[in-house]
């Protein structure tokens, strides 16, 4: 069958999630991705962990997948720390701010997948066609066709992009987005330590690089290094017993002997947002939309709000009996992601240029804002809204 309802370009985690939100219903949706079955259903280990909200948690509930990660594999995060330079006073949030039993939840990005693509294959409405690529987009009036790398064309009235924050995709369809390079490598790892983390993420704002935490299972963390590429390098080159000391000194020795487990991974520091997210039979979801920088752990969860918002729009038209793929449809949802994700986009690119900033004026400033938003109950609560 080469005609469906939507067609949902990039089989990542968000892709797929979208995917599962129409389940149980009669939309036909084919998800295309360039990788083998077997490379979805079994992804790699890439050393990133994610950090998700009870907001996300929602989410992932509702799309019938949180079942399929194993409990044993999940940690919680009870509170989160943000320290600036060598001082040792910190912003804090504890779960007991915003009511709930943990702030959110880690869990490695290669079990999401996995679980993602474990509730996929349930769905007898989606068609998965893999090994295959969109060469081009022509839309028309009344649906959009897709000429594949293999095969014929694929006829839809609705295309979705989901294939990262470089999407081939938004491209063809002429839509660009403001790019921003911080000219610097992030470095993730998973490292198992001597003290306890006690269920506490670390943000360290240093003046060099950043170095975050999320609190793992058996006394282990995922450790985030952000810094310049010469610096990523040398830490990338370094012996894994230079590493493990490395990154005892740079947590102050916080978790005593420090321990590589695995590999280490290097990405490139490169945030996009899409000059807008939808035209007529086309929307962007995910990093397509939106590329956070990982310092704030917004990218995953924002992704995830995003195709919630996008899904009940599509199942709003569809009760109203509308066409799925018109703009008066989709703009919706445009105002709707843009509204969400403008300020944590903005404010997370901020905090970046302000906390890795060596000027005097920028030092004493961040050491002010931490206080502030420590002190000053409404500000905090801004933050911490994010969370629930």
């Amino acid at each position: 069958n080469t005609n469906f309802d939507v067609v949902i370009v990039g089989g990542g985690p968000i892709g797929i999630a979208f995917a599962c939100g129409f389940a149980n219903t009669s939309i036909k949706i084919a998800l295309v991705d360039k990788l083998s079955k077997n490379e979805m259903s079994k992804p790699k280990v890439d050393g990133r962990e994610i950090a998700l909200t009870q907001q996300s948690l929602k989410i992932l509930e509702k799309l019938n997948v949180w079942n399929y990660v194993p409990k044993k594999l999940i940690s919680a995060i009870k509170e989160a720390r943000v320290l600036d330079g060598n001082s040792k006073y910190f912003l804090n949030f504890d779960h007991s701010e915003i009511k709930k039993e943990c702030l959110g939840y880690i869990v490695p990005n290669y079990l999401i997948r996995k679980s993602l693509f474990k509730r996929l294959k349930n769905l007898k409405n989606v068609t998965v066609i893999n090994n295959n690529e969109c060469l081009s987009v022509n839309v028309s009036k009344k649906y959009a066709t897709l000429k594949m790398s293999k095969g014929g064309p694929i006829k839809t009235s609705l295309v979705i992009a989901a294939d990262s924050r470089f999407s081939k995709m938004r491209s063809k369809m002429g839509i660009s987005a403001f790019t921003r390079n911080f000219d610097k490598n992030m470095i993730v790892c998973r490292m198992k330590h001597k003290k306890s983390h006690k269920n506490i993420a670390y943000e360290f704002f240093r003046y060099n690089q950043t170095q975050a935490s999320l609190p793992y299972i058996k006394n282990q963390s995922g450790i985030v290094t952000t810094a310049t590429k010469n610096l990523t390098e040398v830490l990338m080159k370094m012996s894994k017993k230079e590493f493990n000391k490395e990154m005892e000194n740079n947590f102050n020795n916080s978790f005593g002997k420090m321990e590589l487990v695995g590999k280490r991974y290097s990405y490139p520091m490169i945030t996009t947002y899409a000059k807008k997210f939808t035209s007529h039979r086309f929307a962007v979801i995910g990093d397509a939309a939106v590329g956070m920088h990982p310092v704030t752990a917004h990218g995953f969860n924002l992704g995830l709000k995003g195709l919630d918002i996008l899904n009940n729009e599509i199942k709003r038209a569809l009760k109203n009996k509308t066409d799925i793929g018109v703009v008066d449809v989709l703009k919706n949802y445009q105002f709707k992601l843009h509204r969400a994700a403008a300020p944590v986009y903005l404010a997370t690119n901020g905090i970046i240029n302000l906390y890795t900033s060596n000027i005097l004026p920028a030092k004493i400033t961040r050491q002010f804002i931490l206080r502030f938003v420590n002190i000053v109950k409404p500000v905090k609560q801004t933050f911490l809204n994010i969370l629930k």
